[in-house]
């Protein structure tokens, strides 16, 4: 089932730059279902699928937003610096999971509580760089013996739960989610053409590892799998986010409002012709939010032909990211169809 995959994929931990536990729960999941793996210097994972002469890449990023130690008092708290894209209110009083030498540590992320606070204070964002990690230790020497030291890792500390309806919440949605649709697909798929799945690094970062990946594979075409902002909860107007959870998932024309990419016309009408075809549900955006790996594979090697295929998840960049299962399952049988054809570039 998508969602018992999703769910292992979300409770497991890889901030940007430190993957490998991701990594190893791919190729446990799509060990017999692909020709090879291999994996590059940055750490991206590429599975192939050998078919004929005409390659498409599609990409996924494994990592999540995270934390990093970057200084130990001589208390034991530590200060910290975001690894992708925080917002600070998201992150107070979240409990966190240190990645140290001798193994996953708990803590929490604490900073000067309300009650202490000035009226002007109380007014204003709390900052990361105004909170700090709390394990409990009671000086420097303790953190350390704990196997913690600058340059360690964090993660949110929270668990995947299924919520009404179809949909389920959990962390690292963006992008356990492009992940999942693409070892579906890969256990699924019988396409005549090569497939490189890149499961890519430090998306959260630069888009880097899905840069490096590109290049040197210098596929024919590209999609990328990710997660995108639906306008269907308070907050949000839909002339600004016009896509809805439940509703399948998203072919991007335009992300970042130009910024980004602006995918190529014949990736969005392969896309689209297939779900029309084969009748599975799809959606069309013109995005403001951010951006994904497409984005940087369709500059390489002279122009890579490029398109995100996009799932809706709400809260995104936070610990309670909320997708629908059907989606996810509607992207897969897209990507499965599509990839029996080819696109005309």
């Amino acid at each position: 089932m998508v969602k018992e995959l999703l769910r292992k994929l979300s409770d497991a931990h890889g901030a940007s730059g430190s993957e490998g536990s991701i990594r190893d729960i791919i190729k446990a999941e799509v060990a017999g279902s692909v020709d090879e793996f291999l994996q590059d210097t940055m750490g991206n994972l590429i599975a192939v699928k050998r078919g004929d002469d005409f390659s498409i890449m599609l990409a996924a990023h494994m990592d999540e937003i995270g934390l990093m130690v970057q200084y130990i008092d001589e208390k034991g708290f530590m200060r910290v610096v975001p690894i992708g894209g925080w917002f600070g209110p998201v992150l107070y009083t979240q409990r966190v999971i240190l990645h140290g030498k001798n193994g996953p540590v708990m803590g929490v992320l604490g900073a000067k509580p309300p009650h202490m606070m000035k009226e002007e204070e109380r007014k204003k964002e709390i900052k990361i760089e105004d909170m700090f990690v709390d394990v409990g230790a009671a000086s420097e020497d303790e953190v350390k013996n704990l196997g913690i030291e600058i340059g360690t890792p964090i993660t949110i500390d929270r668990e995947f739960a299924e919520l009404a309806g179809n949909r389920v919440t959990g962390k690292a949605l963006d992008n356990r989610v492009g992940v999942a649709m693409l070892i579906r697909t890969l256990q699924q798929m019988a396409s005549p053409h090569t497939i490189y799945a890149v499961f890519t690094v430090q998306e959260e970062v630069g888009l880097k590892g899905a840069k490096v990946s590109a290049y040197s594979l210098n596929p024919d075409c590209a999609i990328a799998t990710d997660v995108t902002i639906p306008g269907d909860h308070p907050g949000i107007e839909k002339k600004d986010a016009s896509v809805e959870m439940g509703k399948g998932p998203v072919v991007s024309i335009v992300n970042a409002s130009g910024r980004g990419l602006i995918s190529n016309p014949a990736m969005v009408a392969w896309l689209r012709e297939t779900a029309e075809r084969k009748n599975i549900p799809c959606q069309v955006e013109v995005g403001t939010g951010g951006n994904t790996d497409a984005t940087i594979i369709h500059l390489e090697r002279g122009g890579i032909p490029s398109v995100p295929l996009s799932i809706a998840a709400r809260y995104i960049h936070s610990p309670v990211e909320v997708v629908d299962i059907g989606d996810i399952e509607s992207g897969v049988q897209l990507l499965v169809e599509a990839l029996k054809t080819k696109p005309a570039l």
